[in-house]
């Protein structure tokens, strides 16, 4: 069942309540009785991460050797234009067309 945080517009009371789904909404503050109780939007207490893992699930574990496979990949691809940028201006003795120094 999740737990639904509250707020009274009223008088500021704030409480946590653990209901189903289909329970109907609660509307009057325990505090002060008045009808401005109402549900707040909270933050998830969860995260996804990857292939459909939580991220707090299995830290070190499987996931720990796929990523290292990802980091070589695209260091090498970033390593690849870098390079033939670098030569490209010391053969023509200045910018190449389409440099993206200037």
């Amino acid at each position: 069942m999740p737990i639904y945080a509250y707020k009274c517009g009223s008088c500021g009371h704030t409480k946590d309540v653990l209901q189903k789904i289909a329970d109907a909404p609660l509307t009057d503050c325990p505090a002060c009785g008045k009808p401005t109780f109402s549900k707040q939007l909270t933050a998830a207490g969860f995260q996804l991460k990857g292939a459909g893992w939580y991220a707090t699930d299995f830290k070190g574990g499987s996931g720990g050797a796929s990523a290292p496979a990802a980091a070589p990949a695209s260091s090498d691809s970033a390593a690849a234009p870098a390079a033939s940028t670098d030569s490209a201006p010391a053969a023509a003795g200045g910018c190449a067309t389409g440099c993206a120094c200037h």
